[in-house]
């Protein structure tokens, strides 16, 4: 059995606080009293700040020493010199708010894949890191099936009790949507994207992806 750090433990508690963004795509509308475009101009707001921070932190010197002296130990080797995983969480999670314009259906499946690929994405990279012997690139294969196993039991078990959800989604979760979502998930977390030789980032684009599966009903 592996060993996870108290620096990745740390991170993906971090990860996990995202929920609130997918929580206030489906819910600010209903809940919070904000218009579905009030929505999407909040969360390009809160990009536009991460942007903001990471330009400073890449660019202003006293801005980058404050900032790692206080999240540096979060962060990866790799985002020390670009953005960071905050940012593009923010930036999938504003690709999702605008998917949600298009009808509540997609707002509901928004809310559904960025859950799960947050919570998801840290159950494949604890169990990874715990549990991981077989490898399959920069990833392992337990990583992907915590990842799977937490999307399922998700999709399953909470998300059909969830307030409004059915309701929105317009009908059931059948066997389908139960595998389908939590698979894909697993599979573009699993199998990164390359443009040109470019490997994007999953928080980019895996939530957006997935959210197109209710294309499939």
């Amino acid at each position: 059995m592996g060993r996870v750090g108290k620096e990745e433990i740390n991170r993906k508690l971090l990860h996990i606080l995202a929920v609130g963004f997918p929580v206030f795509i489906f819910y600010g509308p209903g809940g919070f009293g904000f218009s579905r475009a009030q929505v999407v101009w909040i969360l390009l707001g809160i990009f536009l700040f991460s942007i903001a921070v990471d330009f400073f932190r890449l660019y202003a010197k006293s801005f980058r020493s404050w900032f790692f002296k206080r999240f540096g130990y979060m962060m990866r080797k790799e985002e020390e010199t670009q953005l960071t995983g905050a940012t593009y969480i923010t930036a999938g999670s504003l690709i999702c708010s605008l998917i949600s314009l298009t009808s509540e259906t997609f707002a509901a499946s928004a809310f559904l894949s960025l859950t799960l690929f947050i919570l998801g994405d840290a159950a494949a990279a604890l169990c990874g890191k715990a549990y991981g012997r077989i490898r399959v690139g920069e990833k392992t294969l337990e990583g992907t099936f915590g990842c799977f196993l937490v999307c399922a039991l998700l999709t399953g078990l909470v998300f059909p009790h969830l307030p409004m959800f059915l309701s929105k989604w317009d009908g059931v979760f059948t066997w389908m949507h139960i595998i389908v979502f939590p698979l894909g998930i697993a599979l573009l977390e699993l199998f990164p994207i390359k443009i040109g030789g470019i490997k994007l980032n999953d928080n980019l684009y895996v939530p957006a992806a997935v959210s197109l599966l209710v294309l499939m009903r």
